[in-house]
């Protein structure tokens, strides 16, 4: 066993060198995400602890707004919200902008109570962008981007959409992460 936690440690380790890549596996569709472990670094660690403890696996994107976002990996189909670990400090500081393509944290009033559900940027978002220190200023931390299957993150957008007790924008049928891996690094063949 810590053998085994050991190599786990060693290729997280040399992930988070390589800016590593995450393969979100939906009913939809795959999503696969390359992460900035140089800019977002705790935040990049964060992700991958919830992507290799299996967290994801089962969630759902929960909140879907067409021009907007699409915000998932929380809650279960049944919008049971699952217990996660504690938040990570924010990173927004490191001014990468909320463009199209990007996942970033989600959050809450609280700058530095990111845990585990994160969006991805359908349009350029400047006003989740860090603009000072302030809470209403801080801004949600960008740590990383779309590489392939934006079609799919459009697509899960313009999903038909309802509200469950005091959330709006739930996709009617559940989008569900049915996987979220991390990709083996690439290797150089000569």
């Amino acid at each position: 066993m810590i053998k085994m936690l050991a190599a786990i440690a060693l290729f997280c380790s040399l992930a988070l060198a390589s800016n590593p890549e995450v393969k979100l596996q939906t009913t939809m569709g795959d999503i696969i995400i390359r992460l900035d472990s140089t800019t977002a670094p705790k935040t990049v660690e964060n992700f991958l602890g919830y992507v290799n403890s299996g967290f994801y696996n089962g969630t759902i994107f929960h909140r879907v707004i067409d021009g907007f976002m699409i915000q998932g990996g929380g809650f279960t189909a049944d919008m049971k919200e699952k217990e996660t670990k504690a938040p990570v400090q924010n990173e927004a500081h490191n001014k990468v902008k909320n463009v199209r393509r990007t996942i970033a944290m989600a959050r809450k009033s609280n700058p530095n109570s990111a845990t585990a559900q994160f969006f991805i940027n359908v349009v350029d978002n400047p006003a989740l962008d860090h603009k000072n220190t302030s809470t209403s200023g801080y801004g949600y931390c960008v740590f990383g981007k779309v590489i392939q299957g934006m079609d799919i993150v459009d697509a899960i957008a313009k999903v038909q959409k309802t509200a469950k007790g005091m959330m709006t924008d739930i996709p009617v049928t559940p989008v569900v992460i049915k996987s979220a891996v991390l990709l083996p690094p690439p290797t150089d063949i000569k």
